[in-house]
Formats: C-alpha cells, sequence, structure tokens
C-alpha cells in the first residue's frame, strides 16, 4: 500500500509543471483566444489592417475589465460603498458613463460608431495618459459598414467578452507577451512593412542586455514602433518603480505611436513618455530647447530611409549634425548622430541596429564614419546573420557607444562576425537563446577569438580606411594546404596500394 502511495506521489511530481511552462501555456491560451479575434475580422478586412481593429478594442476590454475589478477592490474595501467606488482615485483610468465595454456590448445597432464614441470618451477624460492613443485608430473604418457589418463587430464583441482581461486574471507581463506574440504574426501577414514596427524580440533581448539599463536609468528609442525595445528595457530592470518617468520614445507612424502606448501599458508600465512625430526633422523630446540627453538610447531606425530631411539638418537647430550631413537618400548617419546627441555625459551609452552598408559605403558616409572612429566613442560593432528582419534582404548590423569606455576599451573597438551564429529555419531565420548567449559572451570576453571575434585599435580601422566591417579583421581558421608534390606522392601510392589490393583479390577468387 505504503509503494503504491509513493508511485501516485512520483505520478504527481512528474505531472507538476515549473511556473515557467505554466506561464508558457497561458501566454499561448491567451495567444489563441486573441488570434481567433483576428480570424473573425479575416475576409472584409485585409490582412494589413488587423492590428488597427484587434488592438484598439483590445486596449477597450482590458481598461473596462481592470476599472470592473477597481470598482470591486474598492467595494470590498469600504463595505459596499458605491460613492467610494467610483472615486477617480480608486482607478487608474476613468471610464465615464456610457463608455464601457458592457455599454457597448447592450447597444444592438451602429456597434462600429459606439466602439468609437466610447474610446473616444475615455480618452477624453484621461487627458494626461490617453491623449491621442484611441483617437490614433480610424472612425472610419469603424463606421464603414460597406466593410464591416454589425454582425461581425457582434460577433468580435461576444468573443472577447467570453473572458475577463483584468489583471488578476491576466498579470500584465502575461497579457503583453500574448500580444507580442500576436504583433509578430501581424509582421508575418504583412512583411513589406513589418520592419516598420516590429524587431526580433531575440535581437532585442540581446541589445537590452548588453545596455543593462538599471532602475533610476533613463532610456530613449527615438524610432520606438510598438515600444518592443522600452518594454524589454522595463523587464530587464524587473518593473522596478523607479522605471517611472523613465522611458521615452518617438514614433513617426501615428497608429504604431498608439500601438506602442497600449503595449507599454499591457506590459504593466506606467508613467512613460511617447511622443508622435518625425525625429529626425522634429524631435519631439527636448530638456531646455536641446534634444534631451538620456543613459541609455536604443533604437532599430528604418534602414536606408529616403528623403528623411537632409537640407534642415545641414543647420540643424539642435546641433545633431556632429559631423555632417549625409546624402538625402540614406538617412542611416542621421539616426546615428542624433542618437549620439541623446546619450547622457558619463555613463550614456546606445545600442543601434543598421544595415551592414554603414560600415563601409563611402562618399558623405564614409567621412563621417571617419570621424565617429575618431571621436573613441565605438565599443564594439556586430554583424548578424540574414533572413533575421521582417521586410528586408538586408544583413543587418548592431553598433554599441559609449561616451566613457572601460580604460582598457580605450582606443579599441570589438569587431564580432556573427553572421553563422544563427538558427537557419526555411522562412526565417532566428536567434535561439543559446544563439543570443554565444554573442553576449563574444561582447563580454571582449577578446580574439578565430572566425568570430578581433579586437582592433584605431590605427588599424585607420588603415583600413575606415571601414568597419568584421570580417575585414578577424582572423580565420585555414586548412594547411601540402606542397603538390607531397599531395602526388600520397596519389601515387593509393593507386599502388589498391592495385596490389585487386591482384591479391584476383589470386583469391580464382584459387
Amino acid at each position: 500500500m505504503a509503494k503504491k502511495k509513493g508511485k501516485n506521489q512520483l505520478d504527481l511530481f512528474a505531472k507538476k509543471k515549473t511556473e515557467k511552462e505554466l506561464k508558457i501555456e497561458s501566454v499561448k491560451d491567451l495567444y489563441d483566444f486573441l488570434y481567433e479575434a483576428r480570424n473573425i475580422l479575416r475576409g472584409p478586412i485585409s490582412q494589413d489592417s488587423f492590428k488597427d481593429y484587434i488592438t484598439p478594442i483590445l486596449y477597450f476590454k482590458r481598461i473596462s475589465d481592470v476599472y470592473d475589478e477597481e470598482t470591486a477592490a474598492a467595494l470590498d474595501e469600504s463595505g459596499g460603498d458605491k460613492d467610494y467606488a467610483t472615486l477617480p482615485e480608486q482607478h487608474r483610468f476613468d471610464i465615464p458613463e456610457g463608455c464601457h465595454w458592457n455599454d457597448v456590448r447592450n447597444r444592438n445597432e451602429n456597434l462600429g460608431a459606439a466602439i468609437v464614441g466610447a474610446m473616444r470618451g475615455i480618452e477624453l477624460a484621461n487627458p494626461d495618459t490617453l491623449y491621442g492613443v484611441l483617437s490614433m485608430f480610424s472612425a472610419q473604418k469603424w463606421t464603414n459598414k460597406q466593410n464591416l457589418k454589425d454582425e461581425i463587430i457582434r460577433n468580435l464583441i461576444e468573443h472577447l467578452s467570453d473572458r475577463r482581461l483584468g489583471n488578476k486574471d491576466y498579470p500584465a507581463d502575461l497579457m503583453g507577451d500574448a500580444y507580442e506574440i500576436l504583433l509578430k504574426k501581424f509582421a508575418d501577414d504583412s512583411k513589406a512593412k513589418a520592419g516598420e514596427f516590429y524587431t526580433p524580440r531575440s535581437v532585442v533581448q540581446l541589445l537590452v542586455r548588453i545596455l543593462d539599463p538599471q532602475p533610476g536609468e533613463t532610456v530613449y528609442d527615438p524610432a520606438c514602433g510598438s515600444g518592443g525595445m522600452l518594454i524589454e528595457a522595463v523587464h530587464h530592470m524587473h518593473h522596478s518603480s523607479l522605471c517611472c518617468g523613465s522611458i521615452f520614445g518617438q514614433e513617426k507612424n501615428v497608429v504604431n505611436a498608439a500601438i506602442a502606448k497600449m503595449n507599454l501599458f499591457l506590459h504593466g508600465a506606467s508613467d512613460f513618455n511617447i511622443m508622435q512625430g518625425d525625429t529626425l526633422r522634429s524631435p519631439k523630446i527636448l530638456a531646455g530647447g536641446e534634444v534631451a540627453k538620456f543613459d541609455c538610447v536604443i533604437a532599430n531606425p528604418p534602414f536606408s530611409l529616403e528623403d528623411w530631411g537632409s537640407v534642415a539638418w545641414s543647420s540643424d537647430r539642435y546641433g545633431r549634425n556632429i559631423w555632417g550631413t549625409p546624402s538625402d537618400s540614406c538617412g542611416d548617419y542621421a539616426w546615428i548622430q542624433h542618437m549620439i546627441k541623446s546619450m547622457a555625459p558619463g555613463k550614456g551609452r546606445m545600442a543601434v541596429v543598421m544595415p551592414q552598408g554603414v560600415l563601409f559605403r563611402g562618399n558623405e558616409e564614409g567621412r563621417i564614419r571617419e570621424k565617429l572612429v575618431e571621436s573613441d566613442l565605438i565599443e564594439a560593432v556586430v554583424t548578424l546573420g540574414d533572413k533575421l528582419f521582417y521586410g528586408t534582404g538586408l544583413s543587418p548590423c548592431f553598433l554599441i557607444l559609449r561616451r566613457m569606455k572601460p580604460a582598457e576599451h580605450s582606443s579599441r573597438v570589438l569587431m564580432i562576425d556573427g553572421t553563422q551564429i544563427l538558427t537557419k529555419r526555411r522562412a526565417q531565420n532566428i536567434l535561439t537563446p543559446d544563439d543570443v548567449d554565444r554573442l553576449y559572451q563574444l561582447y563580454v570576453d571582449y577578446k580574439d577569438e578565430e572566425d568570430y571575434s578581433k579586437v582592433v585599435t584605431l590605427k588599424d580601422i585607420k588603415a583600413k580606411g575606415y571601414d568597419l566591417s568584421p570580417n575585414k579583421y578577424v582572423e580565420y581558421h585555414r586548412e594547411e594546404i601540402k606542397p603538390y608534390a607531397e599531395v602526388l606522392k600520397e596519389f601515387k601510392d593509393a593507386i599502388a596500394a589498391v592495385n596490389i589490393a585487386e591482384q591479391e583479390f584476383r589470386k583469391l577468387i580464382n584459387a
């Protein structure tokens, strides 16, 4: 009997899942639920537009359910005092009368207009936190009954009503992770535009890990897309309360700027500052009339952006044309100079993803790169493999810069050739956690490693015309080539051995 009981205990132990496994299952379950909402829209709505519908209505549902949670907690605390439960201090967001999810759900017609009206009402009631977030999504799309009939919206509302999406049901990090996977799916559906708002999470994790933002430090992304890099920074700081007021971003695309705000909220971030606008033409995050300074600057800007505003840049009022003005056909070095200008003195550091062309292109870019190298701000250059990024056939790289490099890194640059450190997939290559660990360790070690890394001096780079391509410096293993005479002798000896063996074989079969 005791033996049987022990076996049952072992069975229970074997079935017990780790907290991480349970979270993964929960994230997948929630993602599947949200993905089904996407399927409801399939047909009348093009796949490029899914995020314009799913994002705001998910946000609307989440806000309503969190509000209900807060109301229940306040009623419990006050012994059922309804006036107390409606006080603004009991809620993160105010939901005006008639603007709750259930108010829209109870409507029988013109559901698109009802959703738009409710979201607009919530936005106006929370000007400090939600201004410009929900209204960025086209009201015309929701109210165009030719494309989106009431019946489809009803199905969408009822589907989302099947689950409560409050904090008690789905903690912020779990909700955010499921939404991130959904964003990746949007990227899969729209590869041509995916680079505008989605950077592979593995790459983001690697960059944040290298920059290592600490609670209390400021983090800025001047091309923040859906906010993935800022969210990873918050995760890295373990959602410390010191993150409040220290997260900043700007995004040109109005919808993606709104998505970034919602994404940060869904991940549990608070008191962040996301501005909408063209960063190169009109930076919005300023201090004392100058470009604001940050401890960590991180971005994956649009690759080789055309018509980016070179004329105004040549006399930039913020002094961001530190070393020159790139051609209007490619804004890569404008982004790099803007980010350098945004680094705080002392401990300021930055990580920027770029196409590999920035490492070797000539003309004005070459002249800017020469001055950048001589500034001794570059700590590391890392090239990545192909087919890692959506929406571009270009192989990416990233640069790590620091205002104050460690003394042993002074006048030196670590070159890492990471083009072979990836896991190949048929459609899209990936960086697995092991791949990320390998790249990170190469950076931390900061030493020569055959086939992968080389520490070079500024003189070495100057000698190669200020080319920053790691493959120009890394030493690769080469098999020793034997002299021709030695190879010929080995070949003749092998032929002779074959002839002898053949003769012996013939003797055996003829015996």
